[in-house]
């Protein structure tokens, strides 16, 4: 009995070595079962990184390629607007020619239908002063009557084409529409006042034909 109880005390020493290893080593398999998740985890994070970065240079290269294309595409814009801008200054150069075209005709013909104007007013003037001329009696013969229809008529025409008398008589001396030729003295006009007319003016449209021949008083 005292030699199994000592040879059992013997052998408890080394089984609770035993036990000992044995508890160490599934402690350690427990840590190292803890600790893989974590591996994993870092492994899984270090991929994700990696796959950011290649997304991330991808999207680089693809902004730099798109880059290249816009940076084309705003030369293209360029010279749209060089050309734009050509063909406005153009038809802008065009329309300022016509308008001045045009104006310069007109001028041209608003000058030659002056000249015509001014070459005919002589004419009207002696059948105004054939009329003066004749008495009230003779104004009554068919002929006087004739003529003085071929007047009105001439004088409408001339009004139609724009032709208009200046006024004179009792209007205040203007000299870009009269012509003083006499001077004198009238107490019941005012100052600078036309008080005769020896020749009539006529107005083609704004402009003068021909000055109006006149008598100022009271200059």
């Amino acid at each position: 009995m005292a030699e199994q109880e000592n040879r059992e005390a013997i052998e408890d020493p080394e089984m609770e070595k035993t036990e000992l290893e044995n508890d160490r080593t599934e402690e350690k398999t427990a840590e190292e079962q803890i600790s893989d998740p974590t591996e994993e985890k870092n492994e899984e994070c270090c991929e994700e990184t990696e796959n950011i970065e290649k997304e991330a240079d991808g999207v680089k290269e693809k902004k730099g390629f798109f880059g290249k294309k816009k940076e084309k595409k705003d030369k293209k814009d360029q010279e749209i607007e060089e050309l734009t801008d050509k063909y406005k200054r153009t038809l802008a150069e065009f329309d300022n020619f016509r308008k001045r075209t045009e104006k310069e005709k007109s001028q041209m013909y608003e000058i030659g239908a002056k000249d015509v104007i001014e070459k005919i007013l002589p004419v009207l003037d002696n059948f105004e002063r054939g009329f003066a001329s004749i008495s009230e009696e003779e104004k009554a013969a068919p002929f006087a009557e004739g003529m003085e229809k071929i007047y009105k008529q001439f004088v409408k025409t001339l009004e139609e084409i724009g032709v208009t008398p200046i006024e004179a008589v009792g209007k205040e001396f203007n000299p870009d529409f009269h012509n003083a030729v006499m001077r004198g003295e009238d107490e019941e006009l005012g100052e600078n006042i036309v008080s005769e007319e020896f020749q009539k003016g006529y107005l083609y449209r704004e402009s003068v034909v021909r000055h109006s021949m006149v008598k100022v008083v009271n200059c």
